[in-house]
This record gives structure tokens, C-alpha cells and sequence, in this order.
């Protein structure tokens, strides 16, 4: 057909492989995936359309890219968990019809969806529920898609009961388009897409726990009662999923803090930390490491007040922007703000005098201690805090030197993870989001900045679209820890926007004043966080250099009591931190509870090794014991000790 018969009504669909497929009106996305093959149109779940996710069963009525979307597809999981989340509001309706159905998006590794309720649901209840959600799949109910009239949709709604939805509905934008969706006698509030049938959803997912939630996320709000699920493309995901669960649960720093006593939280102090000795060795050992790698990589340690006006954090924008999380108080009819972050100070350091382009890059760091408003339910032992440390630094240069810094940074940052054990480390490129301070001409210009270093450096990252700093695009460094879960930590920022707000200036080769750019990165992030990652990265049994106690001089009898004490002076002679336990407790009781509190080596001693001059080791995890000369044992452990770099 040449182009001059092609119907006025044609569609031309350009698929992934770049081929083309003519068609002489609209059809739907399940039309095309059974054009393809049958097969395709079996696995089909929603179709993406130059790029936005659609229903199957929506008409592609003008020429377009189209991709057909599986459950081999991150967004056809995505799209699993958000139809479990309709389907379980199903669930509940048909069992407690007078509950109300509020919000219940898809989250990381699951669901979630609140009901307004009288009374908390009970774990009878998700037994019952997730039963009915099984039905409910088994009946393969059509999931179709209705545009309703605004005022229509809320009278509905309300008429329902729900008013819930009709509040929803009633804050949205005057141009936003109301659909609904409909599975059988289930009608739910959503944006889409969904899959064309309950039974696409499958038998893979379960109903894991009840929780509280305010309406909207504000404590003034009502008490929802949150249900969360988990759900995955087959049993063997679930199964796999289950036993990371459980394994996470071994490795629960909150439970492994208690065990080898670090830290503990309570109330009165709430989602700050008290650290206990042994855990605050730990603490010291992770700054002083990353001290050592900041003194050798050209960084000058400053240290800024906790503690400023208002005025300073109105200029900076973070009032603006970040008021939301700051504690303030009040005194001398002036309003201060504890730091939330250091930037601000350092930009004060860097402005006492006037530097040169010669003097530049200026890297300086700081251990800040900041403080954060978390809400109390967003609280989760040292993950989620209040006050935190973070091993923070601003590099202030040229444009010309971002590339360069970023390039030296990376390898820096690289080379730490692999010394703590982590050598998976995905890179994310954050954009910018939908709150942020500057113009969009200075994005441009920061975002092409980055975009010119990484690819410089050849470094490998994916986007991740409107999650940059509000002054700046940013790189995300993401873990991955011993049993597969995903963790980020670093950071790297450019930021064209606070210099220009604090107003800082360098001299140019040329004479003249030019503003810095700032870049804003951290290696640890927050110190705090990132001992809960190792203690649970390694259940506790940290790499020798790091464990608070490495050795324990333990005795069999009380014969041995003084030569204990000679082993315990050997073992600190050689810099190691050992302690002695010469209780009058059962040999297997004392091997027993030091390796519950993970140490590494403890060195039996009786009457027999007092005569000797030796010692038996027995090391973490082995049921096994070697008999050793003192000097021997003590040179060993103290070789396996040394800290990475020295």
C-alpha cells in the first residue's frame, strides 16, 4: 500500500526491536500481543505506550512506540503488588463492608492498603482475608477501566460510605482525568493501569503483618489500620523472599545490639542513640577509618556549630525547603535551628577569606553531628534516626575540575566499601525533583555537569527520576549486603545553587571573581545507619580489625587465673582489645555465652597451658580448638587485626 492509500485512521505501532507494524484503525494492546504471537498475548499483563503504562484493553488510536509488558518486567511486578492491593481491598469489603478503603499503593517487595475501621484487625483477620483474596483470583474477575465525572464520582463514593475516596478525589487538580476501576462487584479509585483479570495475579503472594497509619501521614489525622503483603512473579520468588525474611530476622542489629551489647534506644531519648563501650569502639573504629582515608585523599577536617539562627538557614533555602524536618527553639527573641545537615557552616568557613583558583579544590569534611524530625512511627533502630553523625564533606571548585573531583571521589569511595566487605555497589543518577531551589537553566547546566563526569569516568548507573537534593542532581551508591538487599549510602551532589545563595566568590586566573561550584558528598552517609548495616551484613561477626572485642582470655579452673593475666598484657602489649573472664563458671558456659556476644577468638587457659607457655584458640564459628605457643597465638591474631590501609 503506498502512503497515499494508507487510511486517514491508520496506525503505525514501532515496537522495541525497531519494527514497524501497520494497522488500518485503533486497536488495543491486547489486540497487538495477540498479533504477535499467541504466546505473547497469554503473558501480556498492561502495555506501554511511548512510554506511559496503559490497560490492555485501552485503543491506541495514533501512531505511537509500544512495548508489551510480562511479568519478566520490573513494571510487571510492580504492577502484580498493585493489583494485590486492589484485590485484598476486595477482600475486606467482602468480608467487613463497613470498613472504608483509603489509600494502598505498591511499595518495595509488596503492598499496602489502609482501612478505616472501629477496632485493629486481629491476625484471625489476614488469615481470612488472604483466603478470600485466593478466591477472588480463583474467579478470575474482569478488571475494567471507567472514566466517571468528577462530581458524579464523589456523590458515588459517598452514597458508598467511602469518604475516604471522595476526599481523595476532591483534592485532585480540576484537569485530572477521575477513573475507576471494576472487578466485579469491587469499584476502587485508581490512576491504573491494572491487569485485565484477578487471575493474572496469581497464587504467589501472602499477607505479612498489621500495622498502624495516619490518614495522609499526619499524626493530626486519623488512625488507620495499614495491612502490608508481599507478592512475586511464582512460588519460587515468594519462597526465596520468605527466607531472606527470616534470615534478616537472625540479623536484626536491634536484637544483635542487645546480644553483644552496643546500643540500646528508649523513650525519653526517642530514635537517638545511646551507645554503649563496646559499641562505641565499633562506633570510633568506623570514623577512624574513614579519618585516615579522608587525611590521605587531601581533606581539612573543620567542625561548625550545631546550633544557628534561622536567618542563616532562610538564605541557604533550607527553611523553605526542609523546615518540615528541623528542631527549633527559641530565646533572646531570636529563633535557632539545630544543623539538619553541615553545608551551610562550611560555606561560612570557606568565606572568611578571599581564595584563589590556585588554592582550589578545597575539600573539607566533617563528622557533623545532625538532627533530624522523624516521625515517631518512621523510627527503626539505627536505620531510621534522629540524631545521627555523618562523615560529610563539600569539595569547592571549578567547573572545569567537577569531572576530575568526581572521578577521585568514586575511586575513594569504591575503595572504602570493598575494605568494609561490599564490592556490588550500584551507582543511581538522581535528578531533579519536584521541589528544589534555582532556576531551571542552573539545573540544566548541574545536571549536564554530572552527566559529562560519569560519563568520563565510564562508570555504569541508571536514572532515577526526580529524587535529587533540592539544590542540586546527585549520584546514589547502592550496596548490596550479604543476603541480597539493597542499601544507599554515598552520595555526590553538584550544586551551582548555594554558592550563589551564601554568596561565595574565588579569584580566577584572570583577576576577577567567580562563584565555586559545591560538591556535596558523603561515603558512610550516616554513621549510625551504616554500623545497623554492617552488624546486620555480618550478624555481628565483623572482620577482625572492627570487632570492640577481639579476644577473650577464658579459664578452665582457677589455677589458671594468673597466667590468664599474663595472655590478657601479651594480647594488649600487641594492641589488641582482649578482656579476661576468670569466673567461676563451666569452660562451656563461658564458650557458650562469648560466642552469643560474637568474639572472634577466645583463648582457653588451665594449669596444663600455664605449665606450657601456650594457649588453646578457639575461633568464632568452629568447634574446633588449636593448641599454640603464646607468642605465636598473639603474632597471628594481631596480623589478622590489622585496619585496612595501615
Amino acid at each position: 500500500m503506498s502512503q497515499t492509500e494508507i487510511p486517514a485512521s491508520a496506525v503505525a505501532i514501532t515496537l522495541p526491536d525497531g519494527s514497524v507494524r501497520n494497522y488500518d484503525g485503533p486497536l488495543s494492546g491486547a489486540d497487538l500481543a495477540a498479533d504477535i504471537g499467541p504466546g505473547l498475548a497469554k503473558a501480556a499483563l498492561v502495555v506501554r505506550v511511548n512510554g506511559e503504562l496503559w490497560d490492555l484493553s485501552r485503543a491506541i488510536k495514533a501512531d505511537a512506540q509500544v512495548a508489551i509488558v510480562t511479568n519478566k518486567d520490573e513494571e510487571g511486578l510492580e504492577l502484580l503488588r498493585h493489583d494485590a492491593a486492589h484485590v485484598m481491598a476486595e477482600a475486606v469489603k467482602e468480608l467487613y463492608p463497613e470498613d472504608q478503603v483509603t489509600i494502598g499503593p505498591a511499595i518495595e517487595d509488596g503492598f499496602f492498603y489502609d482501612f478505616a475501621r472501629p477496632e485493629p484487625f486481629t491476625p484471625d483477620d489476614l488469615e481470612k482475608i488472604e483466603a478470600r483474596m485466593r478466591e477472588i483470583v480463583t474467579r478470575d474477575e474482569e478488571i475494567t477501566r471507567e472514566v466517571w465525572d468528577r462530581d458524579k464520582a464523589i456523590e458515588w463514593f459517598k452514597s458508598q460510605g467511602e469518604h475516604y475516596k471522595a476526599e481523595i478525589i476532591e483534592g485532585l487538580p480540576d484537569t485530572e482525568v477521575i477513573t475507576l476501576y471494576r472487578q466485579g462487584n469491587f469499584v476502587d479509585l485508581c490512576r491504573g493501569p491494572h491487569l485485565p483479570s484477578t487471575g493474572k495475579l496469581g497464587s504467589s503472594f501472602k499477607l505479612m503483618k498489621l500495622a498502624g497509619a495516619y490518614w495522609r501521614g499526619d499524626h493530626r489525622n486519623e488512625m488507620l489500620q495499614r495491612i502490608y503483603g508481599t507478592a512475586w512473579r511464582n512460588d519460587k520468588e515468594l519462597k526465596a523472599y520468605l527466607t531472606r525474611l527470616e534470615e534478616a530476622e537472625k540479623r536484626d542489629h536491634r536484637r544483635l545490639g542487645k546480644e553483644m551489647d552496643l546500643f540500646h534506644f528508649q523513650e525519653e531519648a526517642a530514635g537517638m542513640a545511646f551507645w554503649h563501650p563496646k559499641g562505641w569502639v565499633f562506633y570510633r573504629l568506623l570514623e577512624t577509618y574513614v579519618r585516615m582515608r579522608l587525611d590521605r585523599a587531601g581533606y581539612v577536617e573543620v567542625k561548625t556549630p550545631q546550633l544557628v539562627d534561622r536567618t542563616l538557614w532562610e538564605q541557604s533555602g533550607h527553611w523553605e525547603k526542609f523546615r518540615e524536618y528541623m528542631y527549633t527553639t527559641e530565646f533572646e527573641d531570636r529563633v535557632f535551628a539545630l544543623k539538619p545537615m553541615n553545608c551551610p557552616g562550611h560555606v561560612q568557613i570557606f568565606r572568611q577569606k578571599l581564595t584563589s583558583y590556585r588554592e582550589l579544590p578545597l575539600r573539607m569534611a566533617e563528622f557533623g553531628s545532625c538532627h533530624r524530625y522523624e516521625p515517631s512511627g518512621a523510627l527503626h533502630g539505627l536505620m531510621r534516626v534522629r540524631g545521627f553523625v555523618q562523615d560529610d564533606a563539600h569539595i569547592f571548585c571549578t567547573e572545569d575540575q567537577i569531572t576530575s573531583e568526581t572521578e577521585r571521589f568514586c575511586e575513594l569511595l569504591l575503595d572504602i566499601y570493598k575494605d568494609f566487605g561490599f564490592d556490588d555497589v550500584k551507582i543511581k543518577f538522581a535528578d531533579r525533583p519536584e521541589v528544589r531551589a534555582g532556576e531551571d537553566a542552573v539545573w540544566d547546566r548541574a545536571e549536564r555537569a554530572l552527566t559529562k563526569a560519569v560519563k568520563a569516568i565510564g562508570l555504569d548507573y541508571t536514572l532515577n527520576p526526580g529524587e535529587g537534593a533540592f539544590y542540586g542532581p546527585k549520584l546514589e551508591f547502592v550496596l548490596t549486603d550479604a543476603i541480597g538487599r539493597d542499601w544507599q549510602c554515598g552520595t555526590l551532589q553538584v550544586d551551582f545553587v548555594l554558592p550563589e545563595r551564601l554568596d561565595i566568590n574565588y579569584v580566577g586566573e584572570d583577576g576577577n571573581r567567580h562563584r565555586p561550584v559545591m560538591l556535596h558528598r558523603a561515603i558512610l552517609g550516616s554513621l549510625e545507619r551504616f554500623a545497623g548495616i554492617m552488624i546486620e551484613n555480618y550478624a555481628g561477626r565483623f572482620p577482625l580489625w572492627l570487632q570492640p572485642v577481639q579476644a577473650v582470655v577464658a579459664t578452665i579452673t582457677s589455677d589458671g587465673d594468673d597466667y590468664a593475666r599474663t595472655v590478657l598484657t601479651a594480647l594488649k602489649e600487641a594492641g589488641l582489645r582482649a578482656e579476661i573472664d576468670i569466673r567461676n563458671e563451666k569452660i562451656n558456659y563461658k564458650v557458650r555465652e562469648h560466642s552469643h556476644a560474637k568474639v572472634p577468638a577466645l583463648f582457653v587457659v588451665g594449669r596444663r597451658e600455664a605449665e606450657e607457655g601456650t594457649v588453646s584458640v578457639r575461633r568464632l564459628g568452629s568447634k574446633e580448638q588449636e593448641t599454640l605457643a603464646l607468642n605465636e597465638a598473639v603474632a597471628r591474631l594481631s596480623d589478622e587485626a590489622v585496619m585496612p590501609g595501615l
